[in-house]
């Protein structure tokens, strides 16, 4: 009876174990979303033939940081070994669901840009503008970033825009860190 329980208990715990594994490995980047960020890369830099290098940020300095920089969402842009600039990939809340998006820096850190990449709600798509989305151009490091004051808010949208701006806010602070760390 006791070998049957210990049996019993194996084939319980090793899919337990294998589910846990996959909850620790690293997040890939959808096809989808890898394409998306390819294409705002290029139509941004007006460029063909880059690279995205990506950055690893230690855990002491990520630690730090207001956002977490682990896995695949923070590149070097680069062409023939030249910084065209830094690119951030995230995800912010909306209502009841996330969104991804994208903000590209110039090589002094300043906003060249930020888009909306994938969007999975039904209301709030406004912030995909880039009637407002623009903004957001030219924010540097140190920048306050508040919805409602600086940024405009938008009727209809509330929940998202205010999650993009908290989203670029945090961002452009962990930016300052990267570059008093002097990894950028």
């Amino acid at each position: 009876m006791l070998k049957e329980n210990k049996i019993a208990s194996l084939k319980l715990l090793v899919p337990c174990m294998f589910f846990l594994m996959l909850g620790f490995t690293p997040v890939q980047l959808s096809p989808r979303l890898k394409e998306k960020l390819h294409n705002a890369v290029q139509s941004t830099f007006a460029i063909d033939g880059f690279n995205l290098e990506l950055l690893e940020v230690s855990k002491d300095i990520n630690a730090k940081t207001a956002v977490e920089l682990g896995g695949e969402n923070l590149f070097r842009i680069k062409k023939d070994e030249k910084l065209l600039g830094f690119v951030y990939l995230g995800e912010a809340p909306s209502m009841k669901n996330v969104f991804d998006y994208v903000i590209l820096f110039n090589p002094d850190l300043s906003v060249k840009k930020s888009k909306v990449l994938i969007y999975r709600e039904n209301h709030g798509r406004q912030i995909g503008s880039q009637r407002w989305l623009k903004q957001f151009i030219g924010l540097k490091v140190g920048d306050s970033v508040t919805y409602g004051k600086e940024i405009d808010a938008i009727a209809g949208a509330t929940i998202s825009a205010k999650s993009m701006t908290n989203a670029i806010a945090e961002v452009l602070e962990s930016m300052t860190v990267l570059h008093d760390e002097k990894v950028l």
